[in-house]
């Protein structure tokens, strides 16, 4: 089994696929050549990006990531705040210190390669990364993979099962039908059997600290959110609207409103993916462009007033993640493979499980919970305007996180078996996903992206 940290990964805007996975590339290559003797013979270093990761990668930040990753730098460790001037003096000197302790010259420009005209026939997610020495002569190269969530291949692994890889658990699943009769067995909840999946991994106390680490950070991205006022960057001039929304929602005082729910549960997502556009700290879940689904709805339900109920915040994370590691091992939480159900839709999804969770719901009513939250998000294209993660992918997330509390509202409310199980749902989503044509998968060819003006 996958672990629920495999899902959830703190790490920077604005992409899972498109940000975190290259940088992880990069750097991976470069310990790859050294491990293979070849890094102090390194005189100049290529990185060809192909698919998706070059249509979209200058919207979602890809090149910058390759330097960053090149420079040594990881998703989780990064200061996002030194980002911007470590960028600019690698473009300024002309040179790169790879792996913060080879200097070499780099041109930025000519050295990371878009080539969107490549669409790889093992993901449309490619990079090919090649090492030079002083005569120009190949010393090392390798093709990766970066295939959504912050989750990466090496070309040799592709088409192996990533499970196979993964740790032996005491509750093993590989469908929700059989996570459900795991549950019936033992008579245990959803949220108790992964904690019990997850002691395989690490000390359950180790396990916890991380659960709290991961709310810790999506807690902090919704904060900075809140307060940070400006345009995103990009091009598009699009304006954070999280901080004036929220000045309403605290001039007002208590709303009683029917339709105050909405406006919090819209407020935290955006400000979580306003962050994420704008490059900031955030945790995948299960990806970057999806990020705030999960958080608002925990933040809405679990932390309002600054008061976190841990034990409640526990409960729907793990619950959460173990809807997720259904998506990943059944079929993918790619926007480039999927279209925007297998981010948006595959968050609203795990969301949804965990508030059924919180709220006290059975094994079959939080399946049942999770399965609402995609069937009604089947279908959902990723056509990001510009190649930005901000149109519609911002908004998208604040209707996503309304749709999961729905879903967690009717599956509790409902009583006895439902006609579509949460398997049906996940494979409807992957077939889907294979046939959607791929101007709607990430490459802005098609949709929004194609009819909204860029100014």
């Amino acid at each position: 089994m996958l672990s629920v940290f495999d899902i959830f990964k703190i790490g920077v805007g604005p992409s899972s696929s498109h940000t975190v996975g290259p940088m992880l590339i990069a750097r991976r290559f470069l310990l790859a050549c050294e491990e293979a003797g070849h890094f102090e013979a390194a005189f100049r270093v290529m990185v060809e990006l192909q698919g998706s990761l070059a249509l979209t990668g200058i919207g979602h930040g890809t090149d910058r990531a390759v330097l960053l990753g090149l420079s040594g730098e990881t998703p989780e460790k990064i200061d996002t705040l030194g980002i911007e001037d470590k960028l600019q003096k690698i473009r300024d000197s002309g040179c790169i210190s790879l792996l913060g302790r080879k200097e070499i010259a780099f041109d930025a420009r000519g050295d990371v390669d878009l080539r969107g005209d490549i669409m790889p026939d093992l993901h449309p997610n490619g990079m090919r990364l090649v090492a030079f020495d002083d005569a120009g002569a190949e010393l090392f190269q390798q093709t990766w993979y970066s295939v959504g969530g912050g989750f990466v291949r090496q070309e040799s692994e592709m088409g192996r099962d990533e499970i196979a890889d993964a740790v032996e658990v005491r509750y093993p699943f590989g469908s929700a039908a059989e996570l459900l009769r795991q549950c019936d067995k033992d008579n245990i909840s959803v949220h108790r059997l992964i904690a019990r999946n997850e002691d395989s991994f690490r000390p359950r106390a180790q396990t916890l600290r991380k659960l709290d680490a991961i709310w810790k950070v999506m807690s902090a991205s919704i904060d900075r959110g809140l307060r940070t006022e400006g345009i995103l960057p990009g091009g598009l001039r699009v304006n954070r609207r999280a901080p004036a929304l929220y000045g309403k929602l605290t001039r007002h005082g208590p709303l009683n409103e029917r339709e105050a729910l909405f406006d919090w549960l819209n407020v935290f997502a955006m400000a979580v993916n306003e962050e994420n556009a704008a490059g900031g700290q955030v945790v995948t879940a299960p990806t970057n462009g999806a990020a705030g689904i999960i958080p608002a709805v925990i933040k809405f339900y679990c932390a309002m007033d600054g008061l976190a109920e841990m034990e409640k915040i526990r409960r729907f994370l793990m619950t959460a993640g173990g809807i997720g590691i259904l998506y990943k091992q059944r079929a993918s939480i790619s926007g480039a493979e999927m279209g925007c159900q297998g981010e948006v839709g595959v968050a609203c999804s795990m969301a949804a499980a965990g508030l059924a969770a919180v709220w006290g719901g059975t094994p079959q009513q939080i399946e049942h919970a999770a399965e609402i939250g995609m069937e009604h998000n089947l279908g959902l294209t990723c056509d990001p305007v510009g190649g930005l993660v901000q149109i519609p992918c911002i908004e998208r997330n604040a209707i996503g996180a309304v749709k999961a509390v729905n879903a967690a509202r009717l599956a509790l409310q409902s009583d006895g078996p439902h006609k579509v199980s949460l398997d049906q749902v996940i494979e409807t989503m992957r077939q889907t996903g294979v046939d959607m044509n791929r101007k709607y998968k990430e490459t802005s060819e098609g949709g929004l992206a194609v009819n909204v003006v860029e100014c």
